[in-house]
This record gives C-alpha cells, structure tokens and sequence, in this order.
C-alpha cells in the first residue's frame, strides 16, 4: 500500500484527527456533565458539584415510576425483536435466493423506511393507526416499531444468506429434507450468529427510537426515551439532578445492550460482505 505523504495530505489528515478528536471530546464532556449532575446535591458556578448523593436516582425511580417505564419498554422492545425476526429472516431469504421482475423495486421499498426521516412517514402512520383505534396502545407502539425494524432486519440478512453455497441446500434436499426441516436443521444453524446481530441491532434501535413511539405512544405503552422527553418537557418544577439521573439510566440501558450487539457483529463486517 502506497501511502500519500504529500503537505495537502497530511494537512488533510491532521485536519480530520482534529475534527474527531473534538467531536468525541464535545459528546464525553456532555455525558460527564449529565452524570456529574446526577450524583450533585448542588452544583452552582463551580467546577464540580459541593457534594456527592445518589439521592436523586432514589427520587427518580420512584417519581417517575422507572420500574414500571422500564417493564413496558422492554415488553415492547423483546416483541419488536420477536416479530421482526419472524418477518424479516424467511423475507430476506426470499430476496437472497428468489429472481423476479420486481426485486429491485422491493429492495427499494425495503429500504425506504430506513433511508427517510422517521418523522416524515411516522405522521401519517400514526393517523392510521389512531383511526384504527390502535393508537395510545401497546400493539399501536409495536407495529409502529416494526415498519423500519422488519426492512432492516432484510438488509443485515441478506448478505450473510448470500454466502451460504445453495448447493448445501440442494444437498438437504438430495437427502429428503422438507421446507421445514431444511429451513430448521441447515439455515437456521448456519444463520444463527447473523440473526442474533441482526436482532440485537434492532433492540438498541427500538429503544433509542423517539419519533415513532413517541407519535403512537400512550399513557400506558411509552418507552423509557419518551418518558425523559415528557420529564423534561412537562409543566411544573423537578430537580434537574433526578432528570440526569433518569438520562442516565436511559443511556446506560442503551449502551449496555449496543456492546452486547458490537460483541456479535461488526459493522465493518456488515458493510464488506453488502459490498462483494
């Protein structure tokens, strides 16, 4: 590999390093702050705080009902999951293995709800769905979810269902396998690793995701990320340290999940497989 030592390259070069060493360091000091916040008894035009208390993750959890937040979002997260994986994995199957006329167009119709904003197809998907009288519910917030949770679930997969050899398949066939049996006893080993990542993936998104649930939510099925939206929002007075702490809770539960995901797949890998 050739490498470019010209001024203009490494100008460029140092350039970027500069750019992303500030951005990382912009987004740790805000998530120190937010966390050095939570644990403040008061922190006023100082440095840090005058003490230290974890009073306020206490009053969190009690006064915003975090632990039944938590109960409902997980409910509908783990049946996002469910359904995605059931829709998504025998859809890109199909698409993997299947030539027809229209395949790009369905390709293209998969893709949309993952490359548009959210918002712009949230609004009138939430009108429906109140007009069906599924909005404010459980099941309302769950297939709102699922309307860009399912077309990703088809893009991860079908990469890594393009590497698998159809003569494999051919072969379970040669040797009576059915559907069923061939889908269960050769694929479904064989896939497991992907559809594991594909579906942690769509956890860490169905958690961070505001604009849907927010547009579809109601008093009983708001995640936790709508739920801080509301705490922020809401008339009246609340200590911003129990706001923080809530913050908090919200992104470790994220992060948490977004490591087990990264522990199952790289992104790199992903983009190389799409990419052959």
């Amino acid at each position: 590999m050739i490498r470019d030592t010209t001024i203009g390259a490494k100008l460029w070069a140092t350039a970027v390093w500069v750019f992303t060493g500030f951005f990382v360091l912009n987004i740790a000091a805000m998530m120190a702050t937010v966390v050095t916040s939570s644990f403040s008894t008061r922190w006023l035009r100082a440095w840090l705080p005058e003490a230290f208390t974890t009073r306020w993750y206490v009053s969190a959890w009690h006064e915003f009902q975090l632990g039944d937040l938590l109960t409902v979002t997980f409910q509908i997260v783990f049946t996002v999951v469910a359904l995605s994986g059931l829709l998504g994995v025998p859809a890109a199957y199909a698409l993997a293995r299947r030539n027809f006329p229209a395949k790009r167009l369905v390709l293209l119709v998969f893709l949309l709800p993952l490359l548009v904003p959210p918002m712009t197809f949230g609004i009138p998907l939430a009108t429906v769905l109140y007009q069906s009288g599924l909005g404010g519910t459980f099941w309302g917030v769950v297939l709102a979810n699922l309307v860009p949770s399912v077309p990703f679930v088809v893009v991860v997969m079908i990469p890594f269902i393009e590497q698998i050899d159809p003569k494999v398949e051919s072969a379970a066939r040669v040797f009576g396998a059915n559907t069923f049996q061939l889908f269960r006893h050769v694929l479904v080993p064989m896939l497991m690793p992907a559809v594991l990542a594909a579906l942690l993936l769509v956890l860490v998104r169905t958690i961070a995701m505001f604009e849907l649930t927010f547009l579809t939510a109601g008093p009983t099925s708001q995640t936790l990320v709508v739920a801080l939206y509301y705490s922020v929002f809401a008339a009246g007075v609340r200590a911003v340290q129990s706001i923080d702490a809530m913050a908090v809770i919200y992104t470790a539960t994220t992060l948490v999940w977004l490591l087990i995901a990264l522990r199952f797949v790289n992104p790199t890998q992903i983009v190389g497989r799409s990419s052959r």
